[in-house]
């Protein structure tokens, strides 16, 4: 009936997997949970994943060589059994006992995608993982009824389910580098195909805070992933709102006017970005600054 899909790197997942693996067991319906594992550089977390094989319908296989986000998805969703398939990342915690039951009446014989969404735990982080919590909350943590005013754009590939016959027309796009925006790629494609996404409130903990620093360069190197997609014309330009308005910008004659003032804000904009008082407003700033800088 259901496969539950995990791919991981460097993080230990039998929490989130003992924590699945008891709800479907209290639900009494047929389900797999496949972990796959891309080629971890760290083996802590390997070895405490390894005891994942000792539940019952549970796997976890290391992969011999890093594939990739895109590719390990694709390849969970081959190797899936059932015909529903729950994917999860590997630093998500469910909100409550319920996750797999809430799933449960939303998978019909539609082919749609459902969209459960995320949340951040209320307690403030360390000042160093600021930017990032209030990134989340403020444009990740979204109810049901806020993302189904975009229902594609609002997809996030960290707890949704889908079924399996949809990976026959869409797939996570496997040619493009490993930059960041599969995600963003995936919805525009499901749009495309005509795929329904369904968004329901049964959100999952964001566990895995990056640093700000991290986050900037993790915020970088999307843009640079934007940037091959839009080139390459698999994203149109007008998808999303920083690409949008860089084309305009290109347009209105404004982006050599918009790459100096990056240059002489972007260093003060990392100073408040690195800050307890991060700013989203100068974070969108010196994003699209970045974009249009390449």
């Amino acid at each position: 009936m259901l496969s539950i899909l995990i791919p991981t790197y460097n993080y230990n997942v039998l929490p989130l997997v003992t924590q699945l693996q008891k709800q479907a067991e209290n639900l009494s319906i047929v389900y797999e949970i496949i972990v796959f594992d891309d080629a971890s550089a760290d083996p802590i977390p390997q070895h405490e994943n390894q005891k994942i094989n000792d539940l019952i319908n549970s796997r976890y296989k290391i992969l011999p060589k890093n594939i990739g986000r895109s590719s390990i998805r694709n390849l969970l969703a081959k190797k899936a059994a059932f015909d529903w398939l729950l994917f999860l990342d590997a630093d998500t915690l469910p909100k409550n006992d319920n996750l797999l039951s809430n799933y449960l009446p939303h998978l019909t014989g539609q082919e749609k995608v459902i969209s459960g969404g995320i949340s951040y735990q209320e307690k403030r982080p360390d000042e160093d993982k600021i930017l990032r919590w209030i990134y989340g909350n403020d444009r990740e943590a979204l109810t049901a009824e806020d993302r189904k005013k975009q229902p594609y754009l609002s997809l996030l590939t960290l707890n949704f389910a889908v079924k399996k016959s949809v990976f026959t027309k869409v797939q996570f796009n496997e040619t493009i580098p490993n930059l960041r925006h599969e995600d963003t790629l995936f919805s525009h494609d499901l749009k495309k195909e005509n795929i329904p996404i369904e968004h329901i409130e049964n959100k999952v903990y964001h566990l895995g805070l990056d640093t700000s620093l991290i986050f900037i360069q993790k915020s970088e190197e999307a843009i640079v992933g934007l940037k091959y997609l839009i080139d390459n014309q698999l994203l149109s330009h007008d998808y999303i709102r920083i690409s949008k308005m860089h084309y305009n910008f290109q347009k209105w004659g404004l982006k050599p006017l918009f790459v100096f003032f990056h240059k002489i804000t972007q260093q003060k904009f990392k100073k408040n970005f690195l800050s307890s008082k991060p700013s989203l407003f100068f974070f969108d700033l010196y994003r699209l600054g970045y974009l249009c800088s390449l």
